[in-house]
C-alpha cells in the first residue's frame, strides 16, 4: 500500500465516531446499516452519512443499495493491507 493511501485512511480514522463505526462492524460480521449506526452513536442521520462517506472515500467500507436504503460492509482487503502497512513503518 502506498503511503498516500495510508495517509488517507489514517485521516478517515482520526474521528472517534468513525472508529466506533468500524469497531461495531468488526463485532457485527463486518456489516452495518445506517439506522444501526444512528442508534449506536446517537447522532442524526446527516452526521452519520458524513462519517460513513469519509470511510467510503478511504475505501475502508463499501456501500450496497437495498431498496431506498444503504448497507455497508467492511473492505477486509484494504483494512488488512492498512494494518500491515502500519506494521512496516
Amino acid at each position: 500500500m502506498e503511503l498516500k493511501q495510508v495517509e488517507k485512511i489514517s485521516k478517515a480514522l482520526s474521528d472517534i465516531n468513525r472508529l466506533k463505526i468500524l469497531q461495531y462492524m468488526q463485532k457485527n460480521q463486518g456489516k452495518v446499516e445506517c439506522t444501526q449506526a444512528c442508534n449506536l452513536l446517537h447522532l442524526a442521520q446527516p452526521s452519520i452519512s458524513h462519517h460513513i462517506k469519509k470511510l467510503v472515500e478511504a475505501d475502508l467500507i463499501r456501500q450496497h443499495k437495498v431498496g431506498r436504503n444503504y448497507n455497508y460492509s467492511l473492505n477486509h482487503e484494504v483494512w488488512d493491507n492498512y494494518k500491515r502497512s502500519l506494521e512496516k513503518l
